[in-house]
């Protein structure tokens, strides 16, 4: 049993075992492969690779949290995404094509009428976070 498996006892052990696998393809020399070894020896001794498993263990349950509800038949489950991403599209629409052209057709016809204005100083970040996440999901999607 290497160093690294009696560290791993009961803390990371699937995590450590791929780790060592890995140093082991990246550096094929002896030397390099024990002093990267000696770091996530560290690693695991001060905790930090147990904080990286808890935390990607974390992350994949909240995939499946977010798979589960895009499968949902409930509107309120699945339906709160689009939702957003219609609520900030409207905005979006209100604020650069309907309201200037409502007010340009109002001025046009003799009738000058002053529409409120969006406040898309909150939404915008949304809005953006959504088309970038969109965007990256269909470059996923095109790759595969």
């Amino acid at each position: 049993m290497s160093p690294i498996e009696d560290v791993a006892e009961g803390v990371a052990k699937p995590l450590l075992s791929f780790a060592q696998n890995l140093i082991n393809r990246i550096w094929p020399d002896p030397a390099q492969q024990a002093a990267a070894q000696l770091e996530l020896l560290k690693l695991a001794q001060n905790g930090d690779l147990a904080q990286l498993q808890a935390d990607s263990q974390i992350s994949l349950a909240q995939i499946n949290v977010d798979n589960t509800e895009a499968a949902s038949e409930s509107l309120f489950k699945s339906g709160w995404r689009p939702f957003i991403g219609w609520t900030c599209g409207s905005a979006f629409s209100w604020q650069f094509v309907l309201q200037p052209a409502l007010e340009w057709a109002s001025a046009a016809v003799g009738h000058p009428v002053v529409l409120p204005k969006a406040d898309l100083s909150q939404m915008m970040p949304v809005l953006l976070g959504m088309l970038g996440l969109g965007a990256m999901r269909t470059v996923e999607k095109i790759k595969t």
